[in-house]
């Protein structure tokens, strides 16, 4: 691959060079930029290698670019800015070393070898020159162009010894692998298998942030079955490690459930970038090791999974450092996702159905999506059976919801007026009669108006007026 024509093509980096070569300083561009452009992946980031002061560099670069605002990093040698809607990384030449309790190296000075030998993968050792004297030169120490074209993920020294300094590396490699569709090198799964207890010196924020960053690839389960296999899954997320396994009884067997998991995430990942709906793909079986049964003529039952599932979430979420704010959207998907299904029957009545559509809410689309996604079987026809049998829940969705006017379902009459009329102060009766009437809607007994839902109350509100 030509890299000079490559780069002599874009204005800012012939700009760059000359300024590194006025101010008499080595420059490079390293790492996930050269290897995407490799990839031919479109990216919107350049890190930058200074053999020297990174920082006051990038500072000087920027003034002359008449760039206002440049992040500095000093703890990390580092400095940012954007231009042109680029971002721009630099960072000096640095040498690390580690201690046993923490990630965090003590960094010195180095040179341009001691800053390459460091990096993680030799997919991300490569640099590509801007100096004058060899401008647009591919510098590749371990031969990670190869590594790249024959798409393998390798570390540039021993794994067990870059694993041991910074065992983040370890999720780093599999979602790599998940993001680039790469075979991870044999040696790095080993490693990982033996130091996977080393992820407990790691932040959680960090572990999450990798891990969500596997879930976010276009195919989650290449990542997620490296972390199950390397024993990595039970020390980061101990719930869907335990979901890998298959009991036989008679004749009776089950599904593994991690592997069935992993279906369902890609599945769903081909329709939807929504990271939440993913994580709810992921988590929606979770509870099934807690919930499995066996009935004698019946087989393996997994009865109230949905409802246990959706209470863990609370607790993962808070050890995962996830935003409560996604919280009721995961539980509400998990503890619905067996609902739709089950209005295929034609003795189905309305009830069942506004009841499920005023459950999901504005997230019935999601609801759905999940449930399609959960249809994983080697038989077509089972599979194309099911589908349909969704489209047909749809239907039925669609015509109660235009006949009832459900799309936004609540009571009609509001909780101020509730209270004017039966002479209450906000207390948990106005709850109570909003949701009596709700109830009365989704039940059939009255339409959703709010003539019939006001008649309604006058009926009822002497059963909760105080006296």
């Amino acid at each position: 691959m030509d890299f000079k024509n490559y780069i002599e093509k874009l204005d800012y980096l012939k700009n760059f060079s000359a300024y590194a070569e006025d101010c008499n300083v080595e420059l490079y561009i390293v790492g996930g930029y050269v290897r995407d452009i490799i990839l031919d992946r479109k990216r919107l980031e350049i890190d930058f290698l200074v053999i020297g002061d990174g920082p006051g560099f990038a500072q000087k670069l920027a003034e002359t670019l008449s760039v206002d605002k440049v992040n500095i990093f000093k703890n990390f040698g580092t400095a940012h800015f954007n231009y042109k809607g680029i971002d721009f990384e630099f960072v000096g030449a640095r040498k690390e070393s580690y201690s046993k309790e923490t990630r965090n190296p003590d960094v010195e000075k180095g040179t341009f070898d001691d800053d390459i030998n460091r990096r993680d993968f030799t997919i991300n050792t490569l640099a590509i020159s801007l100096n004058k004297n060899s401008f647009g030169e591919l510098i590749d120490k371990f031969n990670g162009y190869d590594d790249i074209l024959n798409g393998i993920i390798r570390t540039p020294l021993n794994p067990e010894n870059t694993f041991d300094d910074d065992p983040l590396r370890i999720m780093r490699a599999f979602r790599f692998a998940s993001q680039l569709d790469f075979k991870v090198d044999e040696p790095i799964i080993e490693a990982a298998n033996k130091l996977s207890e080393r992820l407990k010196i790691v932040s959680q924020e960090r572990i999450t942030d990798e891990f969500f960053k596997i879930l976010s690839s276009s195919k989650p389960s290449i990542g997620l079955k490296l972390l199950q296999n390397t024993k990595v899954m039970h020390v980061i997320f101990h719930e869907i490690s335990i979901l890998s396994g298959v009991d036989q009884r008679k004749d009776f067997h089950h599904k593994d459930v991690f592997l069935h998991t992993c279906e369902v995430v890609d599945n769903i990942s081909k329709v939807t970038d929504n990271i939440w709906l993913r994580f709810a793909a992921l988590v929606h079986d979770i509870a099934k090791p807690m919930t499995k049964r066996f009935v004698d003529n019946i087989g393996w039952t997994f009865h109230g999974h949905e409802e246990l599932g959706a209470r863990m979430m609370k607790k993962i979420f808070t050890r995962l450092k996830l935003p409560l704010s996604k919280l009721n959207y995961v539980e509400k998907l998990i503890r619905l996702h067996l609902r739709p299904i089950a209005l295929v029957s034609e003795s189905v009545t309305d009830s069942a159905i506004r009841r499920m559509s005023a459950n999901a809410g504005e997230d019935l689309d999601d609801l759905i999506t999940l449930c399609r996604a959960d249809i994983t079987s080697k038989n077509q026809q089972k599979i194309s059976k099911y589908l349909n049998n969704y489209n047909i829940v749809m239907q039925k969705v669609k015509d109660v919801q235009e006949r009832d006017n459900l799309k936004a379902f609540q009571s009609p009459v509001r909780g101020d007026e509730i209270m004017k009329i039966c002479n209450l102060k906000p207390s948990k009766e106005v709850g109570e009669i909003k949701h009596a009437i709700e109830e009365a809607i989704l039940d059939g007994k009255i339409s959703n108006t709010y003539e019939d839902a006001l008649k309604y109350l006058l009926e009822i509100k002497g059963t909760f007026m105080k006296l």
